[in-house]
């Protein structure tokens, strides 16, 4: 039996896998999130949607970089997958130098994407960037409003 055939058993699984990884990213379960991406990433090698897992937990971890260059790679190789999109756009909302492509991302994706949960993202993430970033563009963007926490 080859390691395909032994695999095949558990391709239905990939979804719930995905969905498990996600869940545990929100439970702060980094651990266990990676290792559920990393199996998913096994059973499809070809799918991005692992790879938006792992880009998902760098990015909860301000891990600007790497969320980055993970979601980078899934935009260049789908560049219709608008949930990548607009976490990249996200991933440079926090870059003060690459804010407006940022912006320019997530309105791109909201405007093309179908999905609901997409959209909401979006909605959420140029709101965000729209009275949270723009308004304190001279100040660190959780500005406390404590004197001379100005950067």
């Amino acid at each position: 039996m080859t390691e395909q055939d032994r695999l095949a058993d558990f391709r239905h699984d990939f979804a719930l896998l995905i969905e498990a990884g996600f869940v545990a990213v929100k439970q702060l379960d980094e651990i266990s999130s990676r290792r559920l991406f990393e199996a998913a990433q096994v059973l499809k090698p070809d799918s991005t949607a692992p790879q938006i897992g792992l880009g998902y937990i760098a990015l909860n971890k301000l891990e600007i970089k790497e969320a980055s260059a993970l979601f980078e790679a899934v935009v260049k190789q789908e560049p219709d997958n608008y949930l990548a999109q607009a976490f990249l756009g996200i991933c440079y909302l926090l870059v003060k130098t690459k804010r407006k492509r940022g912006e320019e991302l997530i309105s791109e994706a909201n405007e093309k994407t179908n999905d609901p949960t997409v959209k909401n993202l979006c909605s959420l993430a140029l709101e965000w960037a729209e009275k949270d970033l723009k308004t304190r563009d001279n100040k660190a963007p959780f500005f406390s409003g404590a004197p001379n926490d100005e950067s």
